[in-house]
């Protein structure tokens, strides 16, 4: 089945790269920081009203980001489509990589996707951006610059009939190095609810980036989640990013030892 290259040249680039040369041992990535779709796919026959919210983004996250980036001198690379397309940070094989039934209710375009066409959004969006936090990682590695790999979300208040009381979420694996030690001085700070791995838990079935570019190449990393509220202004998207780049720094200047290996693995 032959199908036409579902990027056109009037689409948006797969993604968004900021301080490319940043001197700082972090590397930010932003699975959900975007709402582009392909101009073929027509919306997905979304309005606006639905690509708005959180059903299509994680609002709020691609301020939050820029601002710890510049606060950090941190390379950021932002992905610029809809997790409705085609997720991110959802395993290829994962049954909501692509949805086609959510909050929003039925996806018309995304359902009886053929192989080829499931194949092709994977192709076009989603292993482009895995290929280029691969690749600086791996440029890091060569020489000789430390990684730590910090993945920012945010979720919703409320879902469904769920209310969630948490501030900010710190979640992790495999590896909670680096997790339980940010979330020991988020909870310092008086009236802050911090979530240990809530709303949501990192596991090798729901999480990509953290999976596969932290756990995998065994470096320091974290996956943050803050509630979609208290970004919903650029004061408070810069507040935030000053209060996760100093418990960050604070956790960071204290070194992390390499992981413990099983024997036998």
């Amino acid at each position: 089945m032959h199908l036409e290259p579902l990027l056109e040249a009037a689409d948006p680039a797969v993604f968004r790269i900021v301080s490319p040369s940043g001197s700082s041992a972090v590397l930010l990535t932003a699975d959900h920081a975007g709402r582009a779709i392909p101009r073929r796919l027509d919306g997905l026959g979304l309005n606006d009203r639905v690509l708005d919210t959180h059903v299509a983004l994680d609002l709020g996250v691609d301020g939050l980001a820029l601002h710890l980036s510049a606060r950090l001198d941190a390379f950021l690379i932002l992905h610029n489509y809809s997790r409705l397309v085609v997720d991110a940070n959802r395993p290829p094989d994962a049954p909501d990589s692509i949805v086609s039934h959510g909050e929003a209710g039925a996806i018309a375009a995304n359902a009886n996707l053929s192989p080829a066409e499931r194949q092709q959004r994977l192709e076009e969006l989603f292993h482009p951006y895995h290929r280029r936090i691969g690749a600086e990682l791996e440029a890091r590695r060569v020489r000789g610059q430390p990684s730590v790999l910090v993945t920012l979300h945010s979720f919703t208040p409320v879902l469904g009939t769920e209310v969630r009381p948490w501030h900010v979420g710190v979640l992790y694996g495999r590896d909670g190095r680096l997790a339980r030690r940010m979330r020991q001085e988020l909870e310092r700070e008086r009236g802050l609810r911090v979530g240990n791995n809530e709303p949501y838990a990192v596991s090798e079935a729901s999480d990509y980036t953290v999976v596969v570019h932290g756990e995998r190449r065994r470096i320091p990393h974290v996956e943050l989640e803050v509630r979609q509220d208290l970004l919903a202004t650029e004061a408070g998207q810069q507040e935030w990013a000053e209060r996760l780049a100093g418990v960050l720094e604070i956790a960071l200047a204290e070194g992390f030892p390499p992981p413990r290996v099983a024997r036998g693995s």
